[in-house]
């Protein structure tokens, strides 16, 4: 994984972003606080990644007041956000995986996927969990294959 992404971006300062993202449209301006509480990060940790989204245009921030995106921010915010959620769908609802197990994978996979295959993504995951013409899914049907397949595993040790 590339160190920087969008707009030269941590993958950490893109967290930041994304829990503004959320936290705003929860309360309509995030709080120091609630952003060190949602990311289990230190208030300092935030004052700094909230001074270095600051100086790129991303956030209004004012220290010990409301922090509010940018329309640029917002954007930004707005494409890892929708990132995250597709990687969770694709890992829980098509893979399987437990909740909170696809949601940690998607917090780690969301700042490596380009831009351009998140729509495809999107699209994929719509397609498979589509009905087909027997009244099942691709995804019960890779599932129940990838039961048989664990058991059989478990069953050869």
């Amino acid at each position: 994984m590339s160190p920087n992404t969008h707009d030269n971006l941590s993958a950490s300062l893109e967290d930041y972003l994304e829990a503004i993202y959320h936290l705003s449209a929860e309360d309509r301006a995030a709080r120091s606080k609630d952003i060190a509480q949602r990311l289990k990060v230190s208030r300092a940790s935030v004052t700094g990644a909230l001074r270095s989204l600051s100086s790129k245009g991303l956030v209004h921030y004012q220290p010990y007041g409301g922090i509010r995106l940018t329309e640029k921010g917002r954007q930004l915010a707005g494409r890892v956000a929708r990132k995250h959620a597709i990687l969770t769908r694709f890992f829980a609802d098509v893979l399987g995986v437990d909740a909170a197990l696809s949601h940690e994978a998607a917090c780690r996979a969301e700042h490596s996927l380009c831009p351009e295959i998140t729509p495809r993504l999107t699209a994929f995951v719509d397609f498979i969990t589509q009905t087909q013409g027997d009244e099942t899914t691709i995804v019960q049907q890779f599932q129940q294959h990838w039961k048989s397949i664990s058991e059989n595993e478990k069953g050869g040790r």
